[in-house]
């Protein structure tokens, strides 16, 4: 596969287009949403390799890491499963972030200890992943009056989405904001922001462009690159880590927010150590997420990159 870093395959998701499917659910509804929708799915999985190829070894790597987990070897049908699954998962983003979609169908569990801090007016790192519809957290943020929640991302569309959200939903207190690295002007801001109770939303699976250290973890029988970005700011501001997913269930969602640390401790003399402990911890709560939900990891772009790894000692 190639090595080259995500960032540098850009984004699919358009405004344009976002605002077009949301437009055909609006007026026609689910199912002929799926009906337009899917032949655009196959099209997009024929004319791009770097994704299918993706996809495929995802699929793969998951079923030999978990036998038993498909029925068979994944291969085309399952990839476009897979593309599939992401596409209906677009239209829910949009749905979730404009108040649409239906409370009863998100089955949300562990939310308490989050909620608490809240209260008390500690804020926290949440520690995340392309899995399932984050925005659901929209619907969490809603709970309490005052609980705010700024989702970090590392593209250039996150003002476009921003404008998307405020259009669909202008009482949102979930924001995206971008972030390029983790400069030491980022984790001030940060700093900030958690010090005044609000909470930073933060992938853990992609590294950024630059500047970020690196962890590395075994994730599904092989060596990952993951961020450490989390764990150094929640190292550096003494703050509580909670690992959040929110995955297809039915025909809904189930969001579930987790505890994984009230404090990160880094020894001076190994940091690394530590860094790449609290990684093997975060790829262990992804596999066993991806265990309940399979098609639900949204990572199109060569993971497993092993020209990083053999180029560093």
């Amino acid at each position: 596969m190639s090595g080259r870093h995500w960032a540098e395959l850009g984004e699919t998701t358009f405004v344009g287009g976002t605002w077009l499917l949301y437009g055909v659910y609006r007026v026609l509804g689910r199912w002929p949403f799926r009906l337009c929708l899917y032949p655009v799915v196959f099209v997009y999985w024929l004319g791009s390799p770097v994704a299918r190829r993706a996809s495929l070894d995802y699929l793969q790597r998951l079923h030999a890491a978990e036998p038993g987990l498909f029925e068979r070897r994944p291969g085309i049908r399952e990839s476009l499963r897979h593309f599939a699954c992401f596409a209906e998962t677009l239209l829910d983003k949009m749905l979730a972030i404009g108040g649409r979609y239906p409370r009863a169908r998100v089955d949300f569990q562990g939310h308490e200890s989050m909620l608490r801090a809240s209260q008390a007016g500690q804020g926290g790192i949440i520690a995340t992943a392309h899995m399932g519809c984050l925005e659901l957290m929209q619907m969490a943020a809603g709970w309490r009056e005052g609980l705010r929640v700024t989702i970090l991302v590392h593209t250039a569309h996150a003002q476009r989405f921003n404008r998307i959200l405020e259009r669909l939903n202008p009482a949102a207190t979930v924001r995206l904001m971008q972030v390029t690295d983790f400069s030491p002007t980022t984790a001030m801001m940060l700093a900030d922001r958690i010090a005044a109770g609000e909470f930073i939303a933060i992938a853990g699976d992609r590294v950024p462009v630059s500047g970020d250290r690196i962890a590395r973890a075994d994730f599904l029988g092989a060596p990952a690159d993951l961020p450490a970005g989390p764990y150094l700011i929640a190292a550096v501001l003494r703050c509580p880590v909670w690992l959040l997913s929110c995955l297809h269930a039915g025909d809904g969602y189930r969001a579930r927010i987790v505890p994984m640390t009230e404090r990160v401790l880094l020894d001076r003399a190994d940091r690394q150590a530590g860094l790449d402990a609290c990684a093997e911890q975060f790829a262990r709560w992804m596999t066993a997420s991806l265990r309940e939900s399979p098609y639900d990891w949204f990572n199109f772009y060569p993971f497993w990159d092993t020209a990083r790894h053999a180029a560093q000692p």
